[in-house]
C-alpha cells in the first residue's frame, strides 16, 4: 500500500518507560549468553521492565498523556485512538478503550487496538491518518505500547532482546495542503514461524538469523522505494528514525542505504527492542532532544512478525 497525505502533521510526541533497569549481566548467566555479545551483535546495555501490575496500557496511557501535552491538545478534543500492540492487557477489551479510560476521556471517541507487531505503529498511523485525510477526523491518538517482558522466556537466550516501554503521537488536521507525510506498507505471511506466540504458549520464540535476513533485506528495499517514488535519495534523509532490532541490522541498513550511521537514530542500548514502542519512543527522543528542525526530512522504517514490513517518509512542520 502506498498512501500520500498533505494536510497532516505530528503536533506532538510522548513516551513512557518503566523504572525498573535490566542489565544485561543480571540475564546473561541464565540466557547462556555473554554481556559482550549482546553490546556488540544487538547493541544493547540494559532494558526497562514493566513492574508485576504495571500494564501495557499504564505505559501507553502515560505516554499519550505527555504526547497530548506537547501538543496543545485536551483529551476530550480527540477524535480517535489506535494502540498498536502485540501484549494487550486483555484479549478484550481492546487496550485502547482501557487507555481512553485512564486518560479520563468521556467524549466516547472510538478507541480500538491494532496488531502488527514491531510494525504496528507505522500502520497505526497510516490508519489514522487515512481517516483525517477523508475528513472525519481533526486530532488522532496513536500509540505504540508494548510489555514484551509478559511473553519472554527468561531462561532461553533470546531473552536479551526485549524491554518494556511506550510512545505516541497526537496528528493534527491541518488547513495546509503544503505537507508531506506518505506511507509505504506490505505483509507476507509465509514468515508467520520466525518470530510468533505459539497457540496454547505463554512465550515468544524466534530465529535471530531470519529476522536479521529479513531485517536487511526488506528495510533498505522499502526506504528507495518510497524515496524514489518521491523523487528522493538516501542522503536527503535528515534523520532515519528506525525500529530497533539490533545494532546489526540498523548498520547493515545504513550501509546498504549508502547514509552516514550518525543519521541513523538509536536508543536500543537504553531501552533494548520494545517492539511497537520503539518508532514513537525514539521519535519523542529525537525531537525533545531538539535534534529535529523545521523542515528536516525524517524516514520512519520497520520490520515486524508475520513478516510485517513499512517505511514512511514526513517532511517536518512545527
Amino acid at each position: 500500500m502506498y498512501q500520500v497525505n498533505r494536510s497532516i502533521k505530528i503536533a506532538g510526541t510522548g513516551s513512557a518507560v518503566p523504572y525498573r533497569r535490566v542489565s544485561n549481566a543480571e540475564l546473561v548467566d541464565r540466557g547462556h549468553s555473554s554481556d559482550a555479545w549482546v553490546r556488540e551483535n544487538l547493541g544493547i546495555l540494559e532494558r526497562r521492565i514493566a513492574d508485576k501490575g504495571q500494564l501495557t496500557s499504564d505505559l501507553a496511557a502515560e505516554a499519550g498523556r505527555h504526547a497530548l501535552e506537547s501538543a496543545g491538545v485536551a483529551a476530550d478534543d480527540l477524535d480517535l485512538i489506535i494502540v498498536a500492540t502485540a501484549t494487550p492487557d486483555r484479549s478484550a477489551p481492546s487496550t485502547a478503550c482501557i487507555v481512553q479510560h485512564k486518560l479520563g476521556i468521556t467524549n466516547h471517541c472510538p478507541a480500538f487496538d491494532l496488531s502488527a507487531v514491531c510494525s504496528g505503529f507505522l500502520y497505526a498511523m497510516s490508519v489514522g491518518s487515512q481517516f483525517m485525510q477523508s475528513g472525519i477526523y481533526s486530532n488522532v491518538l496513536v500509540i505504540g505500547a508494548d510489555t514484551f517482558s509478559r511473553i519472554t522466556d527468561w531462561d532461553r537466550r533470546d531473552c536479551v532482546f526485549f524491554g518494556d516501554g511506550a510512545g505516541a503521537v497526537v496528528l493534527k488536521r491541518t488547513n495546509t495542503d503544503d505537507g508531506f507525510f506518505c506511507f509505504e506498507l506490505f505483509a507476507d505471511g509465509s514468515g508467520r514461524d520466525h518470530f510468533t506466540v505459539q497457540p496454547g504458549d505463554s512465550t515468544f520464540t524466534m530465529n535471530p538469523k531470519a529476522v536479521y535476513e529479513t531485517g536487511t533485506t526488506v528495510l533498505p528495499a522499502t526506504l528507495r522505494d518510497i524515496l524514489s517514488r518521491n523523487q528522493l535519495q538516501p542522503m536527503d534523509i535528515t534523520h532515519l528514525i528506525p525500529h530497533q532490532p539490533s545494532v546489526r541490522v540498523l548498520r547493515k541498513t545504513a550501509e546498504s542505504l549508502g547514509i552516514p550511521i550518525e543519521r541513523v537514530c538509536m536508543n536500543m542500548d537504553r531501552y533494548a527492542n520494545t517492539a511497537g514502542a520503539t518508532v514513537p519512543l525514539l521519535l519523542d527522543e529525537t525531537v525533545r532532544s531538539g535534534r529535529i528542525k523545521e523542515g528536516d526530512l525524517i524516514a520512519f522504517a520497520a520490520v515486524g512478525s508475520g513478516w510485517t514490513w513499512g517505511a514512511a517518509i514526513y517532511r517536518w512542520r512545527t
